[in-house]
């Protein structure tokens, strides 16, 4: 008899024609598996196996279920949302909607119910839920990205409520940025809320021309126009929301402006703006609460001795940490050490640099500053002099335009913007380094001497922080120094402060979240990639991480939160990379490097005027 023949796999007069077809296939799925030699085996070792996996097992799994749903075959649940019943399987509606795996694995009543009515869901929204978890595509637009997002939110599925809230922030507009606000915040939603909140600092001016704004309650009005993150032209704008929203409504209105002026910081606006516009309204003139912060604001103009009864918020700058601008890389040094007029800028929607309108003029080592969403590019190297000349740059008319010269010449000089006035610090005039500053206010197109430096610095940094120029490192011709000073406008005079813990000139500064940033530079040894960070609440320095390459000669700019290195020297040869800082995780990465430059330029920020 053949050993692997057996009765049961006869032909069968009594045997269905299923099984006999099982039997056929399990009697040559025998004869292929089972060999003598397997058999009489005794050298096998029993402990090898194989692991198969089908990895795609579960994508053509969901749609055959999915088929089967739409068959009315082995469904045994019923969904009802208003007048409109949805059949489903039980197991997949608990494998992947948190909602109902709560439901169907408790002891609830619905667990063993076969029709389960919700109220107050929206049922389109709830039809393209359930067919996204057997399918797992959902496609969101603007006429459903809100109910889906209630929907998904309710039954807990994250992911669907996550990418509903990204379409969302990829569609604020001034328009609608604080109705989306309100959205997130009915729904608790974190992430949305804080992203428009961000929007409405970067785009204040233009949020607040809105109905939106328009309509809100005081307190949520006094909410925005209190912090301190908003990123502003000037502080009129400011005043000019304020009373917009007012003035809108002022029978009703009116008794809520002393509390809005009082989150106006006046003492930043004007003499002229406060005594010509502000002091001028009649809704404030008509309240003695509104007159007291005017006259406050005129004395801290009026009288310097009284400044510091105001010091603090009402006499900070606004600062926004979140703005996205266009970085503009300009002038700089060819591989052969040659002057440039080359203008390059980054554009961070589509991360790549692109070629925009060069200088009148060939700058190496320039100072650059931005003021009031204009340009400057100041004095420099052409390759044989050194320069006294400034252009500004016009990035709506895409256009440079020569302004009032400098005092002095001076080439790898600092600049900062602050209070509506142009500051250049230092600098080398082509015979020693230069302790002298000047003081330029495009609205006269004029220039006038302030106090000088404490020391001559020529190749430092220099960075409006905190209603204060800080002028940091450089080096004199002899010595590099460590040291940092600042200078009061409102008093004229420059004081030493607590010194960085390396000493650096050609460094690259810049300021973000209410904390100075200085990277790289040379310390009359090595070139450097350390960098460190000022804490103006402690008053401490502390080192943070390094970038990945050592940059001499670097320009550091802040953008959308992060910091920016770019270009620079390592000792051997200039540098076109451009590395970014993160400060929450304390790690430089490399993004796409310039595509004109090969370092030595000189870097400013413009923000993206137009949020469409």
């Amino acid at each position: 008899m053949d050993p692997l023949k057996h009765p049961s796999l006869e032909p069968n007069p009594d045997t269905s024609t299923v099984d006999y077809i099982r039997n056929l296939k399990m009697s040559k799925l025998i004869k292929r598996s089972v060999s003598p030699s397997f058999v009489t085996s005794t050298t096998s070792t029993m402990d090898e196996c194989l692991v198969f996996q089908q990895l795609d097992l579960f994508s053509q799994g969901f749609p055959v279920m999915e088929e089967i749903r739409r068959q009315g075959k082995l469904c045994d649940v019923t969904i009802k949302v208003d007048d409109q019943s949805f059949t489903c399987h039980r197991i997949v509606l608990a494998a992947t909607i948190p909602y109902f795996q709560a439901m169907f694995t408790s002891d609830m009543a619905e667990s063993k119910q076969r029709e389960i009515t919700m109220q107050g869901i929206d049922a389109v929204a709830m039809e393209a839920l359930i067919n996204f978890v057997y399918s797992g595509r959902v496609t969101i637009h603007s006429q459903n990205v809100q109910s889906l997002m209630v929907v998904a939110s309710f039954l807990q599925m994250q992911k669907v409520a996550d990418a509903c809230a990204d379409f969302l922030k990829k569609r604020f507009h001034p328009n609608n940025v604080l109705g989306i606000r309100q959205f997130a915040d009915t729904l608790n939603c974190l992430q949305l809320s804080e992203a428009a909140d961000k929007y409405v600092q970067q785009y204040f001016h233009e949020v607040s021309m809105s109905d939106e704004f328009i309509g809100l309650g005081v307190n949520e009005v006094n909410d925005i126009v209190k912090r301190s993150e908003l990123h502003l032209m000037s502080e009129e704008q400011v005043f000019e929301a304020v009373m917009r929203w007012v003035k809108h409504n002022a029978s009703e209105r009116a008794p809520s402006l002393p509390r809005l002026l009082a989150a106006v910081r006046l003492p930043l606006l004007s003499p002229h703006y406060l005594a010509d516009r502000v002091a001028t309204e009649a809704l404030i003139r008509s309240s003695h609460e509104c007159r007291d912060l005017v006259d406050e604001a005129r004395d801290f103009h009026l009288m310097p001795e009284r400044r510091f009864l105001l010091a603090g918020e009402k006499t900070t700058p606004r600062r926004c940490n979140y703005v996205m601008g266009h970085i503009f890389a300009v002038g700089g040094l060819t591989k052969a050490g040659d002057s440039l007029s080359t203008v390059e800028v980054f554009d961070p929607l589509v991360g790549r640099w692109q070629m925009a309108e060069a200088m009148s003029m060939l700058r190496s080592r320039v100072g650059v500053a931005v003021m009031k969403n204009r340009l400057y590019a100041f004095g420099g190297y052409n390759g044989s002099e050194r320069l006294s000349t400034v252009e500004e740059f016009d990035p709506v008319r895409r256009v440079w335009n020569k302004v009032s010269p400098m005092c002095f010449k001076r080439s790898a000089v600092g600049a900062a913007a602050l209070n509506d006035k142009l500051y250049v610090c230092g600098g080398y005039d082509g015979v020693s380094s230069l302790n002298t500053v000047e003081c330029y206010e495009p609205d006269k197109d004029q220039w006038r001497i302030v106090k000088s430096m404490q020391k001559h610095r020529s190749a430092g940094g220099v960075i409006a922080f905190d209603s204060y120029v800080y002028a940091l490192g450089g080096h004199d011709g002899l010595s590099i120094f460590d040291s940092v000073e600042r200078y009061d406008p409102k008093t004229d005079e420059w004081t030493s402060v607590k010194p960085m813990l390396t000493k650096r000139c050609r460094l690259g500064v810049a300021a973000l979240n209410n904390k100075i940033y200085v990277c790289g530079g040379y310390d009359g040894a090595i070139f450097l990639q350390s960098v460190e960070m000022y804490d103006p609440i402690t008053d401490e320095w502390k080192m943070i991480a390094s970038m990945n390459v050592m940059r001499s000669r670097v320009a550091l700019v802040a953008n959308m939160g992060k910091l920016w290195a770019i270009g620079g020297y390592d000792g051997v040869s200039n540098l076109p990379t451009v590395e970014v800082y993160d400060p929450s995780t304390d790690s430089w990465a490399f993004v796409a490097p310039m595509c004109a430059h090969e370092g030595g330029v000189g870097v400013g920020v413009i923000p993206i005027c137009n949020p469409d």
